[in-house]
């Protein structure tokens, strides 16, 4: 009898349809149920499909109603895998887009691990896991107070900072001491880590019951992922570099990427349909990544949500980049020019808040921005000679790689937003909120000049939900807001002939350090944003306390 290895993961959810993803410990077929009046009516199915030993299923929900909330069964051929008998939480249900109440988006970034897969020794440098603890809180709430939307914005699993739990199971396949030593290696390395962390009860629940949205950060991968030219000779030379890029999209597209995409999108989708079609669809999985990784134009990561009056439109910051120290570029051609056009048409479709999900955060600390623009110049300035050696070392050791250190990036993607934000193409939106994740704190910053634009735009940074951040990396973004660190950047980025931006922004709230989870609500014209951060009661239970609440527009 078949029955569950992951899942159910409620996925892209919009006005009319849901997709639900599982996966199995056999070849079956999956069925989503609903019951009403004492009768199961079915409200998808689909079969199985199989890649590597592994198998899974991504069902198709339509034909539902707009504002409305259907609970669901997962059954396994004809039998009934969800819920678990002896579950103690509400029933997982759809909630469709459309309703007249506010709608709700909690966000966050870089869970390192459940915290079940933690040694005691470990555990006692991480405070308590803030998406357990925000699973739990609403588990014990009404519905009508449960989120419409959870957004993870990167670093869902850490290929490269394993637990002694993980480096016991890598030691039980292979030599650690040949690279790529305790970092997972290859698919079913991979595979097990997203076991690892999607097996908790908690998350499991969450997962089930609230549509979720990711997207990858380097530690999906490895990191530092394409910081640099330099670092892509380095990585690509080794000969352990394909089977980990291969295992590591090639898992991203069957856990994460295939979710954050509609039943008609899939349905068009030539991958999908050749992956899902075979027999084992493992080696065109394998090929897919592999030219992902050589050709990142041959599969576009990005993607966008529509939820009523509210768009989501996700940007892939890794994989999609242009490398080239005389055209460093964060989104290549192709992909840039693919979210300019989807701004635009949330422009033309009226909608009232938009909001650009980024792993990276775009508005940094001023000085640490200037900082990494100093540092790029630098770099691309004495390309190959000792100057340009030592800063990339710095921009590898440091992090200095985000938006700031791609500058026709920060400045293109600043255009798009104040050409919105000003009514260019139609009617401008309440507020535009760029939400990210990353640098393992907390903060909201919001722009401030030019002054003519209509629409509130905010940079809304959170992270992380499961990690911690050293004192010293806290210390430095502290003092990043600072006005002496300011000008002792501005004069190292004026010495590099780096211009100053035309954008200017403030910081209105942070930096919070912690594990946290933000907490947007979106009600008419309105905006807010709540952080919650992650403790420990007095009952020695985990906990979570309100760190911020402020009104954006």
């Amino acid at each position: 009898m078949p029955s569950l290895v992951l899942g159910p993961l409620l996925r892209h959810v919009d006005k009319v349809s849901a997709t639900i993803w599982v996966e199995t410990d056999e070849s079956c077929q999956v069925s989503i149920t609903t019951t009403g009046d004492g009768l199961s009516r079915t409200l998808g199915q689909g079969k199985t499909f199989h890649v590597g030993g592994h198998h899974y299923a991504l069902v198709f929900v339509e034909d539902l109603e707009p504002g409305s909330v259907t609970p669901y069964q997962v059954c396994l051929d004809d039998t009934v895998a969800w819920p678990v008998a002896d579950s103690t939480r509400p029933p997982s249900r759809i909630r469709t887009a459309g309703g007249s109440d506010a709608f709700s988006v909690v966000f966050g970034s870089c869970r390192y691990a459940t915290p079940l897969a933690i040694t005691d020794e470990e555990q006692a440098d991480f405070p308590p896991d803030a998406l357990d603890s925000y699973s739990i809180k609403i588990a014990a709430l009404p519905q009508k107070q449960w989120p419409d939307a959870l957004v993870l914005l990167g670093d869902q699993v850490y290929a490269d900072e394993t637990t002694e739990t993980t480096k016991k199971y890598l030691a039980s396949r292979r030599d650690l001491d040949k690279a790529p030593h305790d970092q997972l290696a290859n698919f079913e390395e991979f595979t097990y880590i997203y076991h690892q962390s999607w097996t908790d009860p908690d998350i499991r629940w969450l997962l089930s019951t609230v549509p979720s949205s990711m997207i990858f950060d380097d530690h999906d991968v490895i990191d530092d992922w394409n910081s640099s030219s330099a670092w892509r000779a380095t990585i690509t030379a080794t000969d352990w570099w394909a089977d980990r890029v291969a295992g590591a999209l090639g898992s991203y597209w069957i856990y994460q990427h295939i979710g954050n995409l509609s039943p008609e999108e899939l349905r068009a989708d030539a991958t999908f349909a050749e992956i899902t079609g075979a027999d084992d669809g493992y080696d065109a999985l394998r090929e897919m990544a592999l030219e992902a990784d050589r050709n990142p134009s041959s599969i576009r990561w990005s993607y966008r949500r529509k939820w009523h009056t509210v768009r989501l439109l996700m940007i892939d910051s890794r994989a999609a980049r242009s490398l080239e120290e005389d055209n460093r570029a964060l989104l290549d051609e192709e992909e840039f020019s693919w979210v300019e056009q989807m701004l635009i048409e949330a422009g033309n479709d009226g909608i009232e808040h938009v909001l650009v999900g980024s792993s990276l955060p775009w508005l940094m600390p001023p000085a640490i921005h200037d900082l990494e623009g100093w540092n790029a110049e630098l770099a691309r300035r004495f390309d190959g000679r000792r100057v340009g050696r030592w800063s990339e070392k710095i921009r590898q050791g440091a992090d200095l790689e985000h938006w700031a250190a791609f500058r026709n990036s920060f400045d293109r993607l600043g255009a798009a937003l104040e050409s919105l934000g000003r009514g260019e193409h139609g009617k401008a939106p309440s507020s535009l909120l760029v939400l990210s994740g990353d640098v393992h704190h907390a903060y909201v910053a919001e722009v401030v000049e030019p002054k003519d634009i209509t629409s509130r735009i905010y940079q809304l940074t959170c992270s992380p939900v499961h990690n911690e951040v050293p004192h010293p990396m806290a210390q430095t973004f502290k003092i990043g807001w600072s006005k002496p660190a300011i000008a002792i950047t501005a004069a190292l980025r004026r010495l590099a002939g780096v211009p100053r931006t035309r954008l200017r922004w403030r910081k209105r709230s942070g930096p919070f350090f912690g594990n946290e989870l933000a907490v947007l609500t979106l009600d008419d014209t309105r905006a807010q944003v709540r952080f919650e951060k992650a403790e420990t009661g007095e009952d020695g239970k985990p906990m979570l306390r309100t760190v911020f609440d402020g009104r954006l527009s």
